[in-house]
């Protein structure tokens, strides 16, 4: 027998907002977090904007600022996001006396997070310090002495993409099973499956899973930027994420973080909290073909899909509505239209598809999470989110993307869609929880 595995709580901290309801309120209105970029000098880049999450305060959401006073942007957005869903499900935190009945040991973290920047100013003023203009080489010796005497360890230590869940085992007293992973774009999709999967086999009884990532540095921007990945309508940066639309050139990089509770049923019922909705399904594949793209015929996307529908004992004609990857490239919007249209067959054109990165963003490691947020939402209040600056569509893209508005629709069944770089792909099912 396998556990049934429910969502019991949600937390997020994005360029639109730093709680569940003003996000949400955001998405359903068209707001969006796109601006100049000020996280560092971008006037000589290619692509001059980004979504940053503005006005965070880390010592707003934790009373042990001292721990973590060294997270990088990734980590501390976790933080915020993790207290909010911990609250919502009732788990007490920052204690060494909890008084919920959780037992720490089968509460576990899985995380899709990203690395941490390096401490670029000090990193870069190093290199420049340890040049040697003679010989036109680096100076080792002097790297060594210059960075030791001005580079935080612990700062540096952040790089690594664990250290969110690190934060988070801290936070909560978690000592249960704890992984990480770093999946491209797909990560936070793969790590809240396979935390679902986790508590469907009862090695735990709770997963603080979601993901958490920030690539707003030089080297992340540069790295986008040498992709093409990146919009460049730097005169145009409010309307820049169009997902689906004839004019669209790439997506907007973003930043955040966003936590999910995830809970086995039994658990959730004994501790008498609220159950949001439940998760039926999960699909995981690889394209096996190019690092960046996708492949042509969408075979790998076709193949994610299908595993969560197979996995959730559902018929794809019972799929009501798809939050889509929708990153606004020219290549994913068009290759995962092919996707849904080879999954889903003759449905293809009656399920609502919607994008809410033209809102929110490209949140990279911690999309998905964002994106079956909203889907969480969606099953509550029976209202679509938008596909945002959707006014000129591609004629070769002919789905329902529900352009520029929110729909009133009830909806039990949903899926969020997530295909990262290197051929990543993860698809999740959501359903209205019913006793």
């Amino acid at each position: 027998m396998t556990n049934r595995v429910v969502i019991t709580g949600l937390g997020i901290v994005s360029p639109i907002g730093h709680d569940v309801q003003t996000v949400w309120n955001g998405i359903l209105t068209g707001a969006h977090g796109f601006a100049k970029t000020t996280i560092f000098d971008a006037s000589t880049f290619p692509t001059q904007f980004c979504a940053e999450v503005k006005n965070y305060n880390l010592k707003d959401w934790t009373s042990r600022y001292d721990v973590h006073k060294n997270a990088n942007r990734g980590s501390a957005f976790a933080i915020g996001a993790a207290v909010q869903a911990c609250r919502a499900a009732k788990i007490d935190i920052e204690t060494d006396n909890p008084k919920d009945s959780i037992d720490r040991k089968r509460l576990g973290i899985y995380l899709g997070a990203g690395e941490g920047s390096v401490d670029n100013n000090f990193f870069f003023k190093a290199i420049i310090d340890a040049w040697n203009p003679q010989t036109n080489q680096m100076d080792w010796t002097a790297w060594s002495r210059v960075a030791r005497a001005r580079m935080n360890a612990q700062r540096e230590l952040e790089q690594e993409p664990n250290m969110p869940a690190t934060h988070l085992a801290y936070l909560c007293g978690a000592r249960g099973p704890a992984r990480s992973c770093l999946t491209a774009c797909a990560a936070s999709t793969q790590a809240i499956g396979e935390a679902a999967m986790i508590i469907r086999s009862g090695q735990a009884d709770i997963m603080i899973s979601g993901g958490a990532h920030s690539m707003i540095h030089p080297l992340g921007i540069t790295g986008f930027n040498r992709l093409t990945a990146l919009s460049t309508r730097n005169d145009e940066y409010q309307t820049a994420s169009r997902p689906f639309s004839a004019s669209r050139d790439g997506f907007v990089i973003g930043e955040g973080s966003a936590i999910l509770i995830l809970e086995s049923l039994q658990s959730a019922k004994k501790r008498g909290v609220e159950i949001l909705a439940e998760i039926i399904g999960f699909g995981s594949s690889c394209d096996a073909f190019r690092v960046t793209d996708m492949h042509e015929e969408a075979r790998g996307a076709v193949s994610a899909i299908e595993a969560a529908i197979k996995d959730a004992g559902i018929s794809y004609k019972d799929v009501q509505y798809i939050n889509a990857h929708g990153t606004s490239t020219v290549e994913n919007d068009s290759i995962e239209t092919l996707a849904i249209k080879k999954a889903f067959r003759d449905a293809a054109y009656n399920i609502p598809v919607s994008s809410v990165k033209s809102m929110l963003g490209h949140l990279i490691g911690s999309a998905g999470a964002a994106e079956l947020m909203t889907c969480v939402l969606a099953l509550r209040d029976n209202i679509l989110p938008p596909t945002a600056n959707l006014n000129d569509p591609d004629p070769a893209l002919d789905l329902d993307y529900i352009p520029n508005r929110p729909r009133q629709k009830k909806v039990d069944i949903v899926m969020s869609e997530s295909f990262g770089f290197g051929g990543q792909n993860d698809v999740l099912i959501l359903k209205r929880y019913v006793e």
